[in-house]
């Protein structure tokens, strides 16, 4: 499995350990064990900078974090506007296939007759590609439907 890339190594992590330099050159050495956005809010808070300092360090991250969320809301709303039937259907097609194979392996694990076990990992694994999987299609059609019904 290949390792997940570093914070620091990620859009928000590159423009936050810039910022944090300019605003405050100590603040760079405090963030630098950080793996998560969550965990560099939380370690900014922790900072001892000014209040004005944090607040602009924490803004910059859920500013591009939102970014983040649009970029990714409007390539799926440009799929669904394709004239592709798969890109169109990708979403449905990866959800249904994650149900299917979720459930197989869990009736094949539950039949004490058949020697099939699922290992830990993995069940950690397809329980979190089954969430996000769920969470981006209904919660994909969700920004989708509220958008079109605010245009109008």
């Amino acid at each position: 499995m290949p390792d997940k890339k570093k914070f620091k190594d990620t859009t928000v992590g590159k423009l936050l350990f810039g910022a944090a330099t300019v605003i405050n050159p100590t603040l760079g050495n405090v963030l630098q064990g950080v793996t998560s956005p969550k965990q560099a809010i939380a370690e900014i808070g922790k900072a001892k900078i000014s209040t004005s300092d944090k607040i602009k360090l924490q803004q910059l991250i859920y500013e591009q974090q939102n970014k983040e969320m649009e970029s990714i809301t409007s390539r799926w709303q440009a799929d669904a506007n394709s004239d592709s039937w798969l890109s169109k259907n990708v979403r449905p097609l990866v959800l249904v296939w994650c149900i299917v194979v979720f459930s197989f392996a869990g009736i094949l694990d539950s039949i004490d007759s058949v020697p099939f076990h699922i290992n830990e990992v993995w069940n950690d694994t397809f329980e979190k590609v089954m969430m996000a999987c769920v969470l981006a299609y209904f919660g994909g059609r969700t920004a989708e439907k509220s958008t079109s019904m605010f245009k109008k």
